[in-house]
């Protein structure tokens, strides 16, 4: 049994505005994301209503056939929009590891206002602000994943206020940059697979998540999310019912320059035992900044011995580089 195991931290006083609460678990945050760059949260303030819906509606999806399915997938097949089928995904190569395709499908949902626009002249940004695609059927799938994003649209706001007074810095810091974010909510879908594995092959391989902040609702089927511990090792997660898991993406780790990590993850394959009952739908939240912020090292996070790591990057440029080695070839 690993010795390690994931904080688990109550929003409800802070996101309520509670002064004292609010620095609290800005603090909590902060160790949490030097330690591991995981954690676990309730009191989000999401309504149960509201993920038993999306939950649903995303089963009722995944369950027509390819075909139709396939209608759905983007015109350019890389674009975070719409339906994405089994082994068309390898995320270990964003860490330059060479396996066999991810053994998940899924479905993305972006901005509900996408601007294109205004970042009609950066090169690739058309992608990440192009329009959504909905699916004819179910029906409800529409309205209940856009009532689903702008749901953690909003929490994602108020995580990333709490990020600001967990690194010293204003409150606010990070407004500006995320204000005309392309954040996307893929609803991500392992279905039973008869057969083994080829070898290597994870249900998704070990990557660690590409943007600022990540946040991830589940369901309780086994075959799942296993997180790289400091020593080395892999832990099982599994929250409770009700409970979000929150990690920081490689952005993050550049803004703050390490002093929180963007931690190795992956989802691993179900046991012999369970694979007649593996099937398991998670759905996710991704804040991708602007596509123009400048991902540079915050003040407050190198000085005297602990100089800056990375060169400046903006969103867009490490996204389009992140998005293209994990596809397929």
């Amino acid at each position: 049994m690993s010795r390690w195991q994931l904080p688990v931290i109550d929003l409800s006083n802070a996101l309520a505005g509670d002064a004292g609460a609010r620095g609290r678990v800005a603090a909590e945050i902060d160790r949490a994301c030097r330690d591991i760059g995981f954690l676990v949260v309730e009191g989000h303030g999401v309504p149960a209503a509201l993920s038993a819906r999306a939950f649903a509606a995303a089963r009722e999806f995944f369950d027509l056939p390819v075909e139709e399915k396939m209608r759905y997938h983007p015109a350019d097949g890389v674009a975070p929009r719409g339906y994405h089928a089994l082994g068309t995904r390898y995320l270990a190569r964003t860490l330059g590891e060479e396996t066999p395709p991810d053994l998940r499908e899924q479905f993305y949902v972006g901005p509900l206002a996408a601007d294109p626009q205004r970042y009609a002249g950066f090169p690739g940004a058309a992608r990440f602000y192009s329009e959504n695609i909905w699916p004819r059927r179910p029906a409800a799938y529409r309205e209940v994943f856009s009532e689903y994003y702008a749901t953690f649209e909003s929490l994602a706001a108020a995580m990333m206020r709490l990020f600001a007074l967990g690194l010293g810095v204003d409150e606010h810091h990070f407004d500006d940059k995320i204000d005309h974010h392309f954040n996307t909510c893929p609803v991500n879908h392992y279905p039973v697979v008869p057969g083994d594995p080829k070898p290597g092959q994870l249900r998704a391989g070990a990557h660690s998540d590409f943007g600022s902040l990540t946040m991830l609702a589940f369901d309780d089927a086994p075959g799942g999310l296993q997180v790289r511990m400091p020593d080395g090792g892999w832990l099982d997660v599994a929250p409770d019912p009700g409970q979000l898991v929150v990690n920081i993406g490689d952005m993050m780790a550049r803004w703050t320059n390490d002093r929180w990590k963007s931690t190795v993850h992956r989802v691993a394959n179900p046991l012999e035992p369970d694979r007649a009952r593996s099937r398991r739908i998670t759905i996710g939240y991704f804040l991708h900044p602007n596509y123009d912020a400048r991902i540079a090292c915050l003040p407050t996070c190198a000085g005297p011995g602990n100089p800056v790591h990375y060169p400046p990057i903006t969103a867009g440029e490490h996204m389009r580089d992140k998005m293209e080695r994990r596809a397929s070839a």
